[in-house]
């Protein structure tokens, strides 16, 4: 929440700012005279000041998101690993065959019963034997609780909070 104060304190300094000079480019044009020199160059400095600002603030903003870009980026890989750890475990438990483990693989990446077929080079009756095998082995009965088995696996080390 703290960082999105800043953000928005450094865009209206920054509008503000170009505001300022927008409008004394506008009563230049029109005519209009400014208030005295002095006056004038020190609101001109004053919005100098807030747009280096917030250029010096934006670029904090900027370093620490891709800082966090990077910490969150080195998580998910490390989901990605611990995921096809638990799969591979479970694989393992439910004494899957080489073939069985592709087929499910593939039916948990969310492909068709034909699409796996065609890339297993079988029949889709083929594909249906194998993955009712695969339900049954792994005590489920379709593909959603399929799926839901290795998402309780890598939810049971989350905490809330």
């Amino acid at each position: 929440m703290k960082r999105q104060w800043h953000v928005l304190v450094i865009v209206c300094v920054q509008v503000l700012c170009a505001f300022f000079f927008v409008s004394q480019i506008l009563a230049s044009i029109i005519g209009i005279g400014p208030v005295s020199w002095q006056v004038y160059e020190l609101i001109e400095l004053g919005a100098a000041l807030g747009l280096l600002l917030g250029v010096g603030l934006g670029w904090i903003v900027l370093r620490r998101t891709m800082a966090r870009n990077v910490v969150v980026e080195d998580q998910l890989r490390v989901a990605s690993g611990a995921f096809l750890d638990v799969m591979e475990e479970r694989f393992t438990t439910w004494e899957l065959t080489p073939a069985e483990r592709d087929v499910a693989l593939f039916a948990i990446k969310g492909m068709s019963t034909q699409e796996i077929a065609t890339l297993r080079e079988v029949s889709e009756g083929t594909i249906k034997a194998q993955t009712n095998a695969i339900y049954r082995k792994a005590g489920v009965s379709g593909r959603t609780q399929l799926l839901s088995l290795f998402i309780d696996d890598l939810m049971a080390d989350v905490t809330p909070g």
